[in-house]
């Protein structure tokens, strides 16, 4: 596996593999890697001749007072699971070369409505982040195909909506969740947790189990997901947003069937995310 800093040389790279036919799968990430990412890579690796991941801790999506400077970086770690993966080229760019004349003169992609409400809603701008550094990734690897996973499940809607508004000639690839034995997601952020808060962070996938389970045999949601949040409090974790939503992020309508909960909140300092896709009743 090639690591590659500078753009001119991922451009030069690239260029050589479409000239050789290679159908080319993205997996940008932000680093300090886990299983769910791996998974990204297999999947890319299922439908590629040419895998390109990407490590880059973007400054643009951390509001003021989050994880930006604390995140993780291992990037050596993150070189040989990738490699083991079978991924053929890392671009590990620093900030200077994304952002040269820094990022209050960046241009940035807004893409309106999806990106409202749930995550928006707490981390204002975001979105604007992800969407204007996966926008610029789009732009310098012109992947055929690009994979995410499903636990960002709301930054997966703003992807599809980018690529559709702007009619870029990209495949989007929604990766299922990968989970710890005991149900919890896996995140990069997993490794903030102190041993008795990972001792509690399964609760909420558990109690996400529990609402698809009322939900579609027909409770009433309002109480459901009230009874929900209590048992979020009840377990230790200070809920962000628990939510019913239509499986494109819409509200829900009688007439909606497949719909999707999603859930955030915090132990101590680390926010956690999930969701769960469910078929309501007739």
């Amino acid at each position: 596996m090639r690591t590659l800093r500078d753009i001119s040389a991922l451009r030069e790279t690239l260029n050589d593999a479409r000239r050789r036919g290679e159908r080319i799968a993205l997996v940008p990430t932000m680093g300090n890697l886990h299983d769910g990412h791996l998974a990204l890579v297999a999947a890319a690796r299922q439908r590629a001749e040419r895998v390109v991941a990407t490590i880059f801790v973007n400054p643009l999506q951390f509001g003021a007072g989050e994880d930006l400077d604390a995140y993780p970086r291992t990037l050596e770690e993150d070189q040989s699971r990738l490699e083991a993966a079978g991924c053929d080229l890392l671009f590990a760019p620093d900030t200077a070369a994304i952002y040269p004349r820094g990022l209050e003169a960046q241009t940035r992609i807004v893409v309106p409505e999806v990106t409202e409400g749930l995550c928006g809603a707490s981390r204002p701008g975001h979105f604007d982040g992800v969407s204007t550094v996966v926008g610029m990734l789009f732009n310098l690897v012109q992947p055929d195909l690009a994979c995410f996973g499903e636990k960002d499940y709301q930054q997966l809607a703003v992807i599809r909506r980018l690529v559709a508004d702007l009619h870029l000639p990209i495949e989007i690839v929604g990766v299922p969740i990968v989970r710890a034995a005991d149900g919890l997601a896996l995140s990069s952020r997993n490794g903030y947790l102190s041993p008795e808060q990972r001792a509690s962070a399964p609760r909420l996938y558990a109690t996400l189990c529990q609402l698809r389970d009322r939900l579609e045999s027909g409770a009433d949601t309002s109480t459901s997901l009230a009874h929900g949040w209590a048992d979020l409090q009840a377990a230790g974790l200070d809920p962000d947003y628990l939510e019913l939503r239509a499986s494109d992020l819409s509200p829900v309508t009688d007439a909606t069937r497949e719909a999707v909960l999603l859930a955030a909140a915090r132990l101590g300092a680390t926010r956690l995310i999930d969701n769960l896709t469910l078929t309501l009743p007739h």
